[in-house]
């Protein structure tokens, strides 16, 4: 029996785990639930990454904002203003002397403080009488810097030719110009500045009422494959509520219980996150070198080579002089002695398969040892021979 019971107490302490072995069990198991806890964040973050709201890829209603222009004076300038030949900046500061009772030629003024500018706002719709907004200042004469200057008030008008808003107040330009005769230096562009909440509203425009059976979104890309994912996700949450008139208009019909608050529905469609379709299009910039690549295009087979040609001239003086006693009417005589070296890089062949992807296609390029205005050749003549299977923009 002792046998017997020891060999039951044995048993039972295999196969009932002690405290230390539960511990380690019960550790395990929050390590595994935190494990896919953190990868069911991590999918939900990429799944969510590339999608983008409504709100940012559409306007409501025909909502936009409105430009409004003006022509006024910059003064206080330290010397940097348009110079006196500069006959509207003249002009316009004689007449608005005159306006002020005091009477003076045009002619007669030679200033350099002052320097004419065209002020360009945005209206954004739904703006109030009395709100402020920011006005950016251009210079059109000749003037060096509008730094320091201050915009006397100035009419800002639309494209009807009614004024909606006046501007007046410093200039910032967020930038600098120090130097001497001999040297000068410069940060950032100085004939442009701005005006922060310089402008006040002074006539509202009109904008269309929200209806309260249907509102319409405009694309701000049309793309068919876009308005149809936008429409699948709107019925998506409220049923049969949107209609794809083309590939950038968007019919919605407002469900019965929005109607009384239309702004909360659009509310809510805005907020809704879609996946836009995007183009296929590489962008180039011969002037900069710069080139931007999306993801969603692919290249044919195709054989590059890229080779450079050098050439190098090099000219030289040489000067024969008379020997000593040489015969009488001897002259020195000027000889040019040019030097002519052409070198040609020797170009080697880089095969590329079909469906490389843009990482692939760069490493290539970049293989070849080639500089970005090198490569935006290289994607003129790949796009020539059809083998670029996307739109190339040349800028």
């Amino acid at each position: 029996m002792k046998s017997s019971e020891s060999l039951m107490q044995l048993t039972k302490g295999r196969l009932q785990p002690g405290p230390a072995a539960t511990k380690r069990r019960v550790n395990l198991m929050f390590f595994l639930r935190a494990t896919c806890y953190a990868l069911c964040a991590t999918l939900v973050l990429v799944t969510s990454a590339s999608a983008t709201r409504i709100k940012d890829l559409g306007y409501i209603g025909g909502v936009r904002p409105n430009q409004l222009i003006g022509y006024g004076l910059v003064v206080g300038l330290d010397g940097t203003g348009d110079k006196s030949n500069t006959v509207f900046t003249n002009q316009s500061l004689t007449n608005l002397l005159d306006k002020m009772g005091v009477r003076v030629d045009a002619k007669s003024i030679k200033v350099n403080n002052v320097a004419a500018a065209m002020i360009t706002a945005d209206l954004q719709p739904f703006a109030r009488i009395g709100n402020k907004i920011d006005a950016v200042v251009s210079s059109i004469g000749d003037a060096k810097s509008l730094q320091g200057g201050i915009l006397l008030f100035t009419p800002l008008k639309g494209a009807d030719g009614e004024v909606y808003a006046v501007a007046q107040g410093p200039v910032l330009v967020g930038g600098f110009k120090v130097g001497g005769q001999g040297a000068q230096v410069q940060k950032n562009h100085l004939t442009v500045g701005r005006i922060a909440n310089g402008v006040t509203i002074e006539k509202e425009i009109r904008s269309p009422a929200l209806n309260a059976e249907s509102v319409t979104i405009s694309l701000k890309t049309p793309d068919f494959t876009t308005a149809g994912r936008i429409t699948e996700k709107i019925n998506a949450n409220f049923r049969n509520a949107a209609t794809a008139k083309d590939g950038g208009t968007i019919a919605l019909a407002v469900p019965e219980g929005y109607r009384t608050d239309v702004v909360k529905f659009i509310s809510l469609v805005e907020g809704l996150e879609v996946d836009p379709d995007r183009y296929s299009k590489v962008v180039v910039n011969e002037r900069t070198g710069t080139v931007v690549m999306g993801e969603n295009f692919n290249i044919s087979t195709v054989a590059i080579s890229h080779g450079n040609i050098t050439v190098q001239i090099k000219e030289d003086v040489r000067i024969s002089q008379p020997m000593p006693f040489a015969p009488k009417g001897a002259e020195t005589v000027v000889a040019p002695d040019t030097r002519m070296r052409v070198e040609e890089e020797k170009g080697s062949f880089f095969m590329m398969g079909g469906g490389v992807t843009v990482r692939e296609l760069v490493g290539a390029l970049n293989a070849l040892g080639i500089s970005a205005r090198d490569i935006i050749s290289v994607l003129q003549a790949v796009k020539a021979a059809g083998a670029l299977q996307a739109e190339l923009e040349v800028l």
